[in-house]
């Protein structure tokens, strides 16, 4: 009994010792972590309106960049907004996978489309933000891939909403069009952006703003053009009886994430509030990461709706949408996800150019 105990406190005692070296370990494997620099220490290109410190150097190796998420920087909170909406994304599929069928119930497809778009696009948004300042390039590129996952999740919008939330008499009018132009509408944003992006040396900043939020503004009423209509009929107390009794708690949530939305999209086009603090809001409250928040509350809000919607309505959309609808919505997505995709590569291909003619100039 004596050797045991001696054994295990032996153990313990090596435990303690490794747990000691712990930070000395850490110390050793983290590189020296450069310090932020001002905005007239980085190209005029990577500076933020009204934001005047906090940038982080250019030219760093890729382990400076991903270990800065844990460093006080101008970026810091926008990547970390994403990424713990992402998290939150996922604590959702967990907790519906509870109750929904995503493998056997093919009218839960498109749901699953948009929890797959969902944590895409703020993953995507997360690794633009800490990536994108190590070179021009990498700033081009990450935040291409940025617009491909917006692009992503405006689809994950539209085919939740004509599939849960659309009303029949709309459904009649828009049956066979409204998905293909969905993605259409997705295309054209993800090239408004990432060309607004490109034109960002030439362009005044209120032109790149125009040809960044028109498209996507289109897109989203188009998308969201079902759930309009439900609001519409709640409001005047016209159409089926579900539609506007008081107890219609998916519609509750379907009015929030359109609220969200709408306040994210003026935070996103107003430099609020470091326009009226210029200096001040390096670090903490800037419009942008607002807009993040707002934007991850819209999409929780949409997911919870959507997944009332396919509880609620189910005698509804089973018999508007076939049994193999959303297998073909799930084809529409891929076509999306590699057409924005291709469109981020011809436009890295378009930088690609731009900077090479930059550097012969010299």
């Amino acid at each position: 009994m004596a050797t045991i105990v001696m054994e295990k406190i032996g153990r313990l005692f090596i435990n303690l010792q490794q747990i000691q070296q712990l930070p000395q370990m850490l110390t050793e494997a983290a590189p020296s972590m450069p310090g932020t620099v001002r905005d007239t220490d980085v190209p005029r290109f990577f500076r933020e309106r009204h934001i005047h410190a906090g940038y982080r150097p250019l030219h760093q190796g890729w382990r400076y960049y991903f270990l800065s998420m844990f460093q006080r920087h101008n970026e810091t909170i926008n990547v970390w907004t994403h990424l713990l909406g992402a998290l939150l994304v996922l604590v959702k599929v967990a907790q519906l996978s509870e109750t929904v069928d995503f493998w056997g119930d093919g009218h839960s497809w498109p749901m699953l489309i948009l929890l797959a778009s969902s944590f895409s696009y703020m993953l995507c948004s997360a690794t633009a933000h800490l990536l994108a300042g190590k070179s021009e390039l990498c700033h081009f590129s990450f935040f291409f891939l940025d617009y491909v996952g917006v692009a992503q999740y405006q689809y994950g919008s539209a085919v939740v909403h004509f599939y849960y939330a659309v009303e029949e008499d709309w459904h009649g009018c828009v049956q066979g069009i409204f998905m293909p132009i969905a993605v259409l509408l997705c295309c054209l944003s993800c090239l408004g952006c990432c060309y607004g992006k490109y034109r960002n040396h030439s362009l005044p900043p209120w032109v790149r703003k125009v040809g960044q939020v028109v498209p996507s503004a289109v897109a989203y009423s188009w998308d969201t053009s079902p759930v309009f209509q439900r609001m519409f009929l709640r409001l005047f107390g016209q159409g089926d009886v579900n539609v506007h009794t008081s107890d219609d708690l998916a519609l509750t949530f379907h009015c929030g994430q359109v609220a969200f939305f709408l306040s994210s999209a003026f935070f996103f086009t107003h430099p609020l509030p470091e326009r009226l603090f210029p200096g001040r809001c390096d670090f903490l409250v800037q419009g942008h990461q607002i807009f993040h928040v707002f934007l991850v509350l819209c999409t929780l809000s949409q997911i919870q709706a959507s997944y009332l919607d396919y509880l609620g309505r189910r005698d509804l959309y089973a018999r508007l949408h076939g049994d193999n609808e959303a297998a073909v919505f799930i084809g529409l997505y891929v076509v999306t996800l590699v057409a924005c995709a291709g469109i981020a590569t011809f436009m890295i291909g378009k930088v690609k150019q731009l900077l090479d003619s930059r550097e012969k100039a010299k």
